[in-house]
């Protein structure tokens, strides 16, 4: 399968719970911590709901 190589580039502090636990579910839970994930429709979703706190590279 396809990996996409995910970056979080934002603070959650003051962001919604949801939003927090988005990231701790891609393992995005520091500032600049970088993970490959799967390709996945799921995985494309939860990089959707957190779009303005991470950097997507294919």
């Amino acid at each position: 399968m396809a990996t996409i190589k995910v970056t979080q580039t934002g603070s959650p502090i003051r962001r919604e719970k949801d939003q927090r636990a988005t990231l701790i579910g891609l393992g995005l839970n520091k500032m600049h911590r970088t993970r490959e994930l799967e390709d996945t429709p799921a995985v494309r979703g939860m990089i959707q709901k957190v779009a303005h706190m991470v950097k997507i590279e294919d």
